[in-house]
């Protein structure tokens, strides 16, 4: 979408953005539905939100601002000028947490507009899909004023929200993930059917066995790296029960009745469970404030590369590094999950439901010349939306807290110090969430079996 955006000449873009989102990208992008530019477009101001955190969080920023003559309170002043900026609060994870906040009060005011919208002909439908401009200014406000709210116990209380939120969102992650490798799954096996079925079977194959790999090599790692032979027993217990519950599924992905009722199922959806289960794993561990328990990865590298016993210095109480290894992955795995959501038409009716959409319909995919001239995209929605507007605003504002915690990698504020420390709730919870994401994936594969007077076909 990107690269779509930045062939638009100005004065195209600038005319369309009181306008629908056919209107703002089909000129570039003309092989578009309705739903998904809308989608898109969300999503990328969302990823706006994600980005300016980053930079706000970024080492030596608070630095480079007290530069500035008279903006932070205690620096350089103008002769006439009083400075009421606290550079403490537009930098660091203060930062993070206000534009955050912002980002989910948006989005959910939108869930909340949106409930029950069922065609393109309701009159709120015309504010999902356009009105850009003015939107853009409504999450600037918004985020202007959050800097205003003053620290008390804001911080402390938006994590607990941030904790909750990003539990959920990594259940929506799996969900995603199990989707995709449905979809992906089937897509290989169509083209197994229709020629050339050993290039795509021995590809299958490849990628299950790659995932099973990576899974098994990281479970080893956790065991030589985040467990002591006198010391974290918790990690010993996390690890040995993800490995046996991902053994489980995956077995019962491929029993003979499990096949019979669910076709689609198989060991390429079981690997990528795996895989995504000891990411869990991984990350939960990396928020354990033991740290003998919890080696850096950098401590990890320069001991495996260096000959020298030298100490990788700790980070400081206060001071949060999102560009850790797990920050990043997670990063990565959201953006991946973010832009999946934006752009999918799953086949899978049961994930369907779960996520509250339908099956892709409606228009060829190509544009629709408007009496103005302008190329513009399918309504595809006319006689059903096909996905719920209420409740992909929701996941954008459970994404937003995702993304708060991700940055502050699950630490908490301690408002007497002004710090931020690892605390062992978020261990938990990022664990929990991998045991339900485990049992929401095994009842996918046995609600057929017992529920035999309901259709999951």
């Amino acid at each position: 979408m990107g690269a779509c955006l930045a062939l638009c000449s100005l004065a195209s873009c600038a005319s369309c953005l009181c306008g629908s989102a056919p209107c703002l990208l089909c000129g570039c992008c003309p092989s578009s539905n309705n739903s998904t530019v809308t989608r898109l477009v969300f999503s990328f101001f969302l990823l706006l939100g994600t980005l300016l955190s980053v930079i706000m969080i970024l080492p030596g920023m608070e630095t480079q601002l007290k530069k500035l003559p008279g903006l932070c309170q205690g620096g350089a002043s103008i002769p006439g000028v009083q400075n009421h900026v606290d550079c403490d609060v537009i930098v660091g994870y203060k930062s993070v947490y206000r534009v955050c906040f912002a980002m989910a009060c948006f989005f959910f005011l939108f869930s909340a507009i949106m409930i029950r919208v069922r065609t393109s002909k309701d009159p709120r439908a015309a504010i999902q899909n356009g009105f850009w401009f003015f939107k853009f200014l409504i999450l600037i406000g918004i985020m202007v004023g959050a800097f205003f709210i003053p620290d008390g116990t804001f911080h402390t209380v938006w994590f607990y929200f941030g904790v909750v939120g990003s539990f959920i969102f990594i259940l929506i992650q799996l969900i995603l993930l199990i989707d995709f490798a449905h979809s992906w799954n089937q897509a290989w096996l169509s083209n197994a059917e229709e020629g050339n079925s050993k290039c795509w079977f021995a590809g299958l194959l490849t990628f299950t066995f790659l995932h099973y790999a990576l899974a098994f090599a990281a479970v080893v790692l956790f065991y030589l790296y985040y467990t002591q032979p006198d010391d974290c027993t918790e990690h010993k217990v996390f690890i040995s029960l993800n490995l046996i519950f991902s053994i489980i599924v995956s077995i019962v992905s491929i029993l003979p009745k499990v096949q019979e009722a669910q076709p689609q199922s198989g060991l390429l959806q079981a690997s990528l469970i795996t895989l995504y289960t000891m990411y869990v794993t991984w990350s939960a561990m990396t928020n354990n404030p033991n740290r003998k328990c919890n080696p850096s990865l950098l401590s990890l590298v320069s001991n495996t590369t260096s000959n020298t016993e030298a100490p990788t210095p700790t980070p400081a109480p206060g001071q949060v590094q999102w560009w850790d290894a797990q920050g990043i992955v997670g990063l990565v795995i959201f953006l991946f999950c973010t832009l999946y959501a934006s752009i999918r038409s799953s086949n899978n009716t049961q994930v369907n439901k779960l996520m509250q959409t339908e099956e892709g319909s409606g228009g060829s995919g190509g544009g629709e010349m408007g009496e103005d001239g302008v190329l513009r995209a399918v309504d595809n929605e006319e006689d059903g939306v096909t996905y719920s507007y209420s409740f992909f605003h929701f996941c954008l504002f459970l994404a937003s807290l995702y993304i708060m915690m991700t940055l502050t990698n699950w630490y908490t504020p301690d408002t007497s110090t002004q710090a931020m420390l690892s605390m062992m709730p978020a261990v938990w919870v990022k664990i929990s969430s991998s045991w339900l994401g485990l049992a929401l994936y095994l009842w996918t594969l046995v609600a057929p079996l017992i529920l035999t007077n309901r259709d999951f076909s």
